[in-house]
């Protein structure tokens, strides 16, 4: 018999019911309608982008967040939706922001509702867009800055300044000691022409540097009728070296500036704004000073091209004239022999009348005949020896005048190019000039320098 009575098996309680699957996806967005808040800001990038086909469509995106790995593979993704009200609000006002419009590949900083369908699944709806995020800061102040200049007029004001065929005489902002301006100096000292350089000092980086450009653009400016243009030049550098060149004042300022800019910065990727407004943007200084010596050795083969067009039309009006006293000549001959066959056959004619006459009209006619024989050779080389010096009377005058022509033609030239070589020397004169004045104060101030310390010390 059992020590203790044994219980009564309970009964199994049922399974719950099977539930529908809207009835379990009814209870997922319940759950996340009460666990997730109203709306959050979200960073993703577009990895797809469907634009609305016609007014009152919908814009679709499908957002991605990637690894930091090397394989760069897709975290997480997700679809969403603006809406065609939103999308007509927020897609305009950040293709202003940023300049460029809604693509695949943007970064964007979004506000966003979490969704949940039956039908469709999680979807995000877009309300809000940070353009800020995008374009970062610097990007921003950048758009607003070209957008000043550009309802200024002066984004183009500077291609509209022609740029002399020779540029020679130029104002150079650099720093001295910058690698760029050395190269920029020596690259035109190898070259097989004269520059004027006039250097003015300015600081290319750092805060000080805008102003210190401006300066150095006012000084330029208080002497421009010196200069054929203004070359600006520093050597490489960071893109964050390179904020000062972006600055509003320093663009504007380039952009108004009575002389054709040339800017060589030395960067290879980034455009500054200074860039933009500047009558000629090069990538680095080399490139300006290559730019220079490509324009002059232009304008050197031009003129010697017309040189030898001078010559070859000179040859070819040569040739024409020769031809032309070849033609005269011919004929001449020719009327000759012309007036030649008419007295022969008027000598013939009169044969046959004086067949017909008594035999003295026949003899005195014969005597007639034999003098006109007698006159006709004579008188026809008579012709054409007048004929032969005038063709070379003529000749000879057009040999003088195309001799004078060319002359007086050799002597513009040769005119020309002495009052261009005096210019140059001149102001090649004025800056040695400078330069020693420069050299003597620098000298003076040394002096005066080194007498002031010695009193000093010894008082």
């Amino acid at each position: 018999m059992p020590l203790y009575n044994r219980r009564p098996e309970l009964p199994l309680a049922p399974p719950p019911a099977p539930l529908g699957l809207t009835e379990l996806l009814g209870r997922v967005r319940q759950a996340l309608q009460q666990q997730l808040a109203d709306a959050y800001w979200v960073v993703a990038e577009v990895s797809d982008l469907t634009l609305p086909r016609f007014a009152g469509a919908h814009c679709y995106l499908t957002l991605t967040e990637q690894t930091t790995d090397a394989r760069g593979t897709v975290k997480a993704q997700a679809r969403a939706t603006l809406w065609s009200q939103r999308y007509q609000q927020l897609a305009p006002a950040f293709e202003r922001a940023t300049g460029q419009p809604l693509r695949p590949g943007l970064k964007l900083l979004l506000r966003v509702q979490v969704r949940f369908h039956e039908q469709y699944g999680l979807s995000l709806d877009v309300v809000a867009l940070d353009p800020s995020y995008t374009v970062g800061e610097l990007a921003l102040l950048r758009l607003q800055t070209l957008r000043q200049l550009e309802e200024k007029g002066l984004l183009d004001r500077q291609k509209e300044l022609l740029l002399p065929l020779a540029p020679q005489r130029l104002a150079v902002i650099s720093s001295p000691t910058a690698a760029g301006f050395q190269d920029f100096v020596q690259q035109l000292q190898e070259a097989p022409y004269d520059f004027a350089l006039t250097l003015f000092p300015a600081a290319m980086q750092g805060d000080e540097a805008p102003a210190s450009i401006r300066a150095a653009l006012a000084a330029v400016r208080a002497r421009r009728g010196q200069f054929d243009a203004v070359v600006i030049i520093r050597g490489g550098g960071s893109r964050a070296d390179l904020v000062a060149f972006d600055e509003y004042g320093l663009a504007a300022t380039v952009g108004a500036f009575p002389l054709p800019v040339l800017t060589g910065i030395g960067h290879e990727r980034d455009e500054a704004v200074v860039d933009l407004t500047a009558h000629r943007a090069l990538k680095t200084p080399t490139a300006v000073a290559a730019f220079l010596v490509e324009r002059l050795a232009r304008l050197e083969a031009a003129l010697l091209g017309y040189g030898e067009q001078v010559a070859a039309l000179a040859r070819r009006q040569l040739g024409q004239r020769r031809a032309r006293l070849d033609q005269l000549s011919g004929r001449a001959r020719y009327a000759a022999h012309r007036q030649l066959d008419a007295a022969r056959e008027a000598l013939r004619a009169r044969t046959r009348q004086a067949a017909q006459g008594p035999r003295e009209q026949l003899r005195q006619l014969a005597l007639g005949l034999a003098r006109t024989q007698h006159q006709l050779p004579r008188a026809a080389r008579r012709a054409l020896a007048r004929e032969q010096r005038g063709l070379r009377r003529r000749g000879r005058a057009l040999m003088v005048r195309f001799n004078r022509h060319h002359r007086r033609r050799r002597e513009d030239v040769l005119r020309h190019r002495f009052r261009l070589q005096l210019a140059l020397e001149r102001h090649l004169h004025r800056a040695e000039l400078r330069l020693c004045q420069l050299t003597v104060n620098s000298e003076q101030l040394a002096v005066g320098k080194a007498r002031i310390k010695p009193s000093a010390g010894h008082s």
